[in-house]
């Protein structure tokens, strides 16, 4: 079992995943672009070469949330541990303020605040 965040501990670590995330994404989405441009191009050998860094960017990334003791669940998608459910993050969210139980996932995250159980 992984660790248990509180929501302080959790939106403590926020600055350091968007401090790595966004210029990740930033390259990753140039890189995709190049992508887009040798495939249409039909110039499969920097299509390949451009595949493979973006999955080596993508792997360094998610490693590095992992580093953090965050879960990644998607791509720029990372989560928290609460202990009942997770609280969710996703780029380029300015703050973390969602939170979602083990089996709904993102599609069923909530404001944090209205966490089942919380008292207000």
């Amino acid at each position: 079992m992984g660790r248990i965040f509180t929501l302080d501990e959790a939106r403590a670590l926020l600055p350091q995943v968007k401090a790595v995330t966004e210029p990740v994404y930033t390259l990753a989405a140039s890189l995709a672009e190049e992508l887009t441009q040798a495939e249409e191009a039909k110039d499969e050998a920097r299509a390949e070469q451009l595949r493979d860094r973006l999955q080596t960017l993508v792997q360094t990334w998610q490693q590095s949330m992992q580093d953090l003791e965050a879960d990644v669940k998607g791509l720029w998608l990372v989560d928290f541990d609460s202990g009942d459910g997770y609280w969710c993050w996703a780029y380029p969210e300015e703050s973390l303020d969602h939170w979602h139980s083990y089996e709904g996932g993102f599609r069923s995250r909530m404001p944090a605040d209205q966490r089942p159980g919380v008292q207000a």
